[in-house]
């Protein structure tokens, strides 16, 4: 029986992972207090006491705006941890399975941007993400590289959440407009990364070691997921009227990228993996909700 490690348990992706992987084998979840990624003794003692032969770090530190002043705490979580990671999965042999972000992008590309497109983050996170992934590379052994983008779930703090509390609480809600990218459910990461794992693909993951795309299918702005959030989510009264509007109408401490879709292509022809659409995955997050319109 496989032995799955499981870093960032409280965290909505983390919490999806344990759903999506209970029978798959022996779980070891631990949160921050039992693994702490800015403790690189915390990390050692975490991978020897598992044993895993799969590392699934779900682990991030995730506020954007605040690694700006936080640059060196992010880059011990987001950068120096996975290579520690890398490093102690090397020894044991075991894979190791880690999320990026669509961050490492400057947002330039029109396209959706694949893996072997130039990396320039913006903003700190996308670069203590990016030296992550670098370090893991740097390592080697056997990983998987997942890059995702604006993850949300019935669970954790995240856009949908927010979306329906401020919804209900406010009349009119101004949301910006001009930043393009792919929402994706924790859910569909955890059900795809399952597939990877544990279904039946063309290529075994040990043998695939690399950096992927793993995104809902589609793409939108934060103008239009909010749009969507409030035709597809039933409320006891009319929702706030939502307002597009351009980034430099709400400046933020860190810049986010114009355009942050990325492709799939390389998930579907190695793994033979169809993402759900966003608007799909969003539907099963608000049935979860329960307040998902019949």
């Amino acid at each position: 029986m496989k032995r799955f490690l499981i870093l960032g348990a409280q965290g909505q992706l983390g919490m999806e992972l344990q759903s999506a992987f209970r029978d798959a084998g022996h779980i070891i979840a631990l949160d921050r207090s039992a693994c702490d990624l800015s403790n690189p003794s915390s990390i050692r003692t975490a991978m020897q006491d598992a044993r895993p032969d799969v590392v699934l770090n779900a682990a991030a530190y995730t506020a954007v705006d605040r690694a700006e002043s936080e640059r060196e705490l992010a880059m011990r979580i987001n950068g120096d941890a996975p290579g520690i990671l890398a490093e102690e999965a090397k020894k044991s042999n075991a894979l190791l399975i880690h999320y990026s972000t669509d961050y490492v992008f400057d947002g330039s590309k029109r396209e959706p941007w694949v893996e072997d497109d130039p990396v320039r983050p913006l903003n700190a996170y996308g670069a203590t993400k990016l030296a992550g992934e670098r370090n893991i590379q740097q390592i080697g052994g056997q990983f998987l590289i997942f890059r995702t983008s604006w993850i949300f779930s019935p669970r954790g703090n995240n856009f949908l959440r927010t979306m329906l509390r401020l919804g209900r609480e406010r009349q009119e809600l101004r949301i910006v407009n001009d930043q393009k990218g792919a929402p994706t459910s924790a859910l569909a990461l955890a059900t795809a990364t399952r597939r990877v794992l544990t279904g039946t693909t063309p290529r075994r993951p040990e043998d695939a070691t690399g950096v992927y795309h793993m995104t809902c299918a589609g793409e939108t702005t934060w103008f239009g997921f909010a749009q969507a959030i409030f035709a597809r989510a039933r409320a006891d009264k009319p929702w706030a009227s939502v307002t597009g509007i351009l980034s430099s109408e709400y400046p933020t401490p860190a810049m986010r990228p114009a355009n942050s879709v990325l492709s799939n292509e390389k998930l579907k022809e190695v793994f033979s993996i169809r993402m759900p659409s966003w608007e799909t995955a969003l539907d099963a997050s608000l049935q979860c909700l329960g307040v998902l319109r019949s």
